[in-house]
């Protein structure tokens, strides 16, 4: 498995170091030594925890759908023409932009501030690996 330094969880999981020390302290996140003598963590672990301890607000459209990829944030800024318009919102860590149509902006009563949720359905996900994180493939 993976083994990630302290700095890096925290920067991966948007804590600081000595949060990612505490949850070792306190049993909820094991650790080893690398050859360096460095504090790593194992990344499969680091994953584990990541799941269960996310934080998402809920969607409050309740609506049901077949897309998984729901992100509740706050519209941060709108730029409108005649026909389309681009609208960005923030998502938790996330910065999410979206191109629609100048009437549905209207229509949505978007404006900067308010809530709303990015669904995103793609055909096509690309999945990278930072530099010298990568490593053979491995199937399961």
């Amino acid at each position: 498995m993976p083994q990630i330094r302290i700095k890096d969880a925290a920067l991966y999981l948007g804590v600081s170091d000595d949060t990612v020390r505490r949850w070792i302290e306190a049993g909820l996140l094991g650790s080893a030594r690398d050859d360096s003598g460095r504090t790593v963590v194992d990344g499969l672990e680091l994953a584990q925890l990541a799941r269960q301890n996310a934080v998402l607000p809920s969607d409050p459209s309740g609506v049901a759908g077949s897309a998984r990829n729901r992100f509740v944030g706050l519209v941060t800024d709108i730029v409108v023409d005649t026909v389309m318009a681009k609208v960005e919102l923030q998502c938790g860590p996330h910065r999410v932009v979206s191109l629609i149509s100048s009437d549905a902006v209207r229509d949505l009563g978007l404006e900067l501030g308010s809530v709303a949720v990015a669904v995103v359905k793609a055909t096509n996900v690309i999945v990278e690996t930072p530099a010298g994180h990568g490593g053979p493939a491995v199937s399961r």
